[in-house]
């Protein structure tokens, strides 16, 4: 009868335990970044792995998107004879929401994997224990690197993704649907507020990626150093990363939005 309760308990405990070594991690990492501004070299080197190679697929995904967006709001917006709004709908829909998300999203599942797999190698292969050998702490000169990068890289992205996500939504309801273009544009710029809108999206971004890459660095560092182990690990990023996304995107909206 108290099997389930005790089983319901023991994962709790697991959860909490690990949520404390992750605390305690993230702090020794943060505590590593201030060295980091004599060699910036290595934060650099990391932008490029972690931003610079992620933009082919954050443009690709945010141009359809975009379209997309555009394809479907106009229908609806048809019906209520509103469609000169399109451009505003779909600034909003991507500034707020769909930019910030579905970035989050695509930067766990192609960078966040990546740092696991690279930490997690690197621990498997012995050269982490290696640096500590050698009196070099592998957080400072490994895992702040990464940590900062992904933080820096994450609002970029999401901008990026917005930008080209409003030319998709462009290019459809005014290249092929009949918008018109100074409507477009003209409706956007009025009624989307950098305050209320580009700010917020900013701010969901870099809660996104502090939240993705260091669920990304953590499970990297603690991986059982095998090939089962970085698999496993790798794939905990994806999954937790997206669970956290999700979550937090509802308490941040429910934050910024949730009295106008």
């Amino acid at each position: 009868m108290f099997e389930p309760i005790r089983l319901i308990g023991e994962a709790a405990l697991r959860a909490l335990a690990r949520l404390g070594q992750a605390t305690l991690f993230i702090v020794q990492v943060i505590a590593g970044i201030p060295p980091l501004l004599r060699r910036f070299s290595l934060v650099i080197t990391q932008l490029y792995e972690v931003g610079v190679l992620s933009i082919a697929i954050i443009a690709v995904s945010a141009l359809a998107v975009g379209m997309v967006l555009g394809l479907q709001m106009f229908y609806t917006l048809r019906d209520f004879g509103s469609e000169q709004i399109l451009g505003q709908v779909v600034a909003l829909s991507l500034v707020r929401e769909l930019g910030p998300v579905l970035t989050g999203l695509l930067f766990a599942g192609r960078a966040g994997s990546a740092l696991t797999a690279e930490i997690g190698l690197m621990k498997a292969t012995e050269q982490l224990s290696s640096m500590e050998m050698m009196a070099v702490d592998p957080i400072k000169r490994v895992v702040a690197p990464r940590f900062l990068a992904g933080i820096l890289s994450m609002p970029l992205l999401a901008a990026m993704f917005s930008a080209v996500g409003i030319i998709g939504g462009y290019l459809v309801g005014v290249g092929m649907l009949g918008v018109d273009s100074g409507a477009f544009w003209s409706l956007m710029q009025a009624n989307v507020d950098f305050y209320d809108d580009i700010l917020n999206g900013m701010i969901k971004s870099l809660v996104f990626g502090i939240i993705i890459t260091w669920i990304a660095v953590f499970e990297g560092y603690d991986a059982k150093p095998t090939a089962e182990g970085v698999s496993r690990a790798t794939m905990r990023t994806v999954v937790h990363s997206a669970f956290a996304v999700l979550a937090f995107d509802f308490i941040l909206t429910a934050l910024m939005f949730g009295g106008s």
